[in-house]
């Protein structure tokens, strides 16, 4: 079941979304050659409860952390480890909070260092296709219409799109219907309505699609050893566009919700 949310719901998302996004900056700023992504998690974990608010993922479905921290080749759910990072590499970091009964969920992937030009295409490809996704929120588009957004993109970069792994709706649960993929035709499956919050999350890869789970049961590889990048946002649907509920609050400066969908609300 979809589940459309208040404006004061919607409010405590951009709440809860914000402290996703802080503190995914000061990692960022964090990330250089020597730390390990064991030492990202402690500074989130710490950061997230400092706040409090709770680690989304920590314990969710028996994950052991607070950080999802997928180096190279891992495409998600790479387990933070003392593996230094090296010169070259690149990461995705992806964090959850929970607050006031409403979740969180965002992630970036950042180059260690100087990456090499495939790299700084990856990620800029990975990042414009989650733009483009968000392009497609409008009231009275169908889901269908930011996978393909999202797969046009990167197909006409000669990169793959990961099939196993797909978007959600967010909002008192971590995972909402409806299922977001990041390929597909458009013009189908449920339509956005207003008050809907989706998680966007293209996971490409630079070679070819197939993944694999490593032996921790969690951690997401491509099959043929090749990079992999991973960006989330949580966006709202409303009246006047998407709203990206993920970013710094600063930036913030479009209406979480129409005055007229305030008062629907109000009146029902």
């Amino acid at each position: 079941m979809i589940v459309c949310k208040s404006p004061a719901e919607i409010q405590k998302m951009r709440l809860a979304n914000a402290l996703v996004a802080e503190i995914l900056g000061e990692l960022r700023a964090l990330v250089a050659p020597g730390i390990t992504t064991c030492d990202l998690d402690v500074v989130a974990e710490k950061r997230i409860r400092e706040a409090g608010a709770v680690p989304a993922f920590k314990g969710y479905l028996g994950y052991p952390a607070t950080l999802c921290a997928s180096i190279n080749n891992a495409v998600v759910h790479g387990i933070p480890s003392k593996r230094a990072l090296v010169e070259g590499d690149i990461v995705s970091l992806d964090m959850g909070v929970v607050c006031d009964g409403y979740y969180g969920d965002s992630a970036v992937t950042v180059g260690v260092g100087v990456v090499s030009d495939e790299a700084n295409q990856l990620l800029r490809v990975t990042q414009e296709a989650l733009d483009r996704a968000i392009e497609c929120v409008r009231v009275g588009g169908r889901v269908s219409d930011l996978g393909h957004a999202v797969q046009v993109h990167v197909e006409a970069h000669g990169f793959s799109i990961v099939r196993e792994f797909v978007g959600h709706g967010i909002g008192t649960k971590l995972h909402e219907d409806p299922q977001v993929p990041n390929y597909g035709d458009p013009g189908h499956g449920p339509r956005l309505q207003e008050g809907m919050v989706l998680a966007i999350e293209p996971m490409v890869n630079v070679g070819k699609p197939a993944v694999q789970i490593l032996d921790d049961h969690w951690t997401a590889v491509t099959k043929d050893g090749s990079l992999s990048a991973h960006f989330e946002h949580s966006v709202a649907v409303s009246a006047e566009g998407p709203v990206v509920l993920s970013r710094p609050m600063e930036m913030a400066n479009v209406p979480f919700v129409t005055q007229e969908f305030v008062n629907r609300s109000q009146a029902s």
